[in-house]
């Protein structure tokens, strides 16, 4: 549910999905777009919508999302694969599986 709320969201904000890890309590993202793209109103709205359908699925009252986020922007000396190879390590790292290809 997340991850088609996920891709709607940057088709709609022009924000092409390059890689994602959704661990169990928080979202690793990694997008690209053009120069002055609006990352507050794409997040914004990801978690508006993905939130109001997580509360209509479940029925569960609670916030889905924290109210802020981290970001970081990838300056021309990282790789952008590092990057999501570094994201897609995350479960790894986290002890929940022992290879990155295990983890859905």
């Amino acid at each position: 549910m997340c991850l088609q709320n996920l891709r709607e969201a940057a088709a709609r904000a022009h924000f092409e999905v390059v890689a994602y890890c959704f661990m169990p309590d928080h979202l690793h993202l990694l997008v690209q777009t053009g120069d002055g793209a609006d990352l507050v109103g794409f997040v914004r709205l990801f978690k508006q919508e993905s939130g109001y359908a997580y509360r209509q699925t479940t029925g569960d009252p609670e916030v889905l999302w924290q109210k802020s986020y981290y970001d970081h922007v990838l300056r021309r000396e990282e790789d952008l694969h590092d990057a999501a190879r570094y994201l897609w390590g995350n479960p790894v790292r986290a002890g929940l599986v022992e290879s990155a290809r295990d983890y859905p």
